[in-house]
């Protein structure tokens, strides 16, 4: 005959020797992976001049290189310039009242960074990017879309995006360009043949606001300010 006393102190040793059932043991939660920022509805997909920009995808675009108003980091230059600095991958436009407007960019690889001051000398919407004879050399599959050949047509696809900027030097083309462009995890990096990508949803902002033959300038580092392109 089992006593109460006995029952008790079976289930005493049964619970010190942890058997219990695998049912009532509390499991640990699965670990909860971070998600990206919801981008703003600015980078969302924009139908622009027939041309269906599709949205910026969460996630590839780091929340710092967003479009934003800022303080004027530049207060010397006046409102209207255009500053870029390549080694924080910003582009500032100054504005009146103290501000600036902030845009990520992606900037030049080594062998093809340049630094200087130059002038916006004009603009094109959806334009026709013509591969430079140096650049065809290079890479000679190029060729259909040569100075010689008319270049590459305007679309999604093509190297100079939504918009262009062309940067002249005491009246002569410089062939660097600050432009849109369809890969966004370009940005924040240095990957292109010395000239600027943005965006398309932003570089669309900037051609709004910046002035027929703005002064740009471009800094290689936060200390030092070229005096002519390179």
């Amino acid at each position: 005959m089992i006593t109460r006393r006995i029952f008790l102190g079976a289930a005493s040793v049964a619970a010190l020797s942890g058997c219990t059932s695998i049912g009532s043991r509390e499991l640990p939660a699965p670990p909860v992976e971070p998600q990206p920022p919801v981008m703003p509805a600015y980078y969302g997909p924009v139908l622009d001049e027939g041309y269906a920009i599709p949205a910026v995808p969460r996630g590839v675009v780091p929340e710092r290189f967003w479009r934003q108003r800022v303080s004027n980091p530049f207060p010397g230059e006046v409102p209207g310039t255009i500053i870029i600095d390549t080694s924080t991958f910003y582009l500032h436009l100054v504005e009146d009242g103290g501000t600036a407007m902030r845009y990520g960019v992606g900037v030049g690889q080594q062998g093809f960074s340049w630094g200087g001051a130059a002038v916006m000398q004009y603009k094109r919407k959806w334009p026709t990017w013509k591969a430079p004879d140096e650049m065809v050399v290079r890479n000679p599959e190029l060729e259909p879309y040569s100075v010689a050949n008319g270049g590459m047509e305007p679309g999604l696809m093509n190297p100079l995006g939504a918009r262009a900027l062309y940067l002249f030097d005491n009246g002569e083309d410089t062939l660097y360009r600050i432009h849109g462009n369809p890969e966004a995890h370009s940005i924040g990096q240095a990957v292109s043949s010395g000239c600027i990508r943005l965006l398309n949803q932003d570089i669309i902002d900037l051609y709004e606001r910046v002035r027929h033959r703005a002064k740009v300038i471009v800094l290689q580092s936060n200390s030092a300010l070229s005096v002519g392109l390179t």
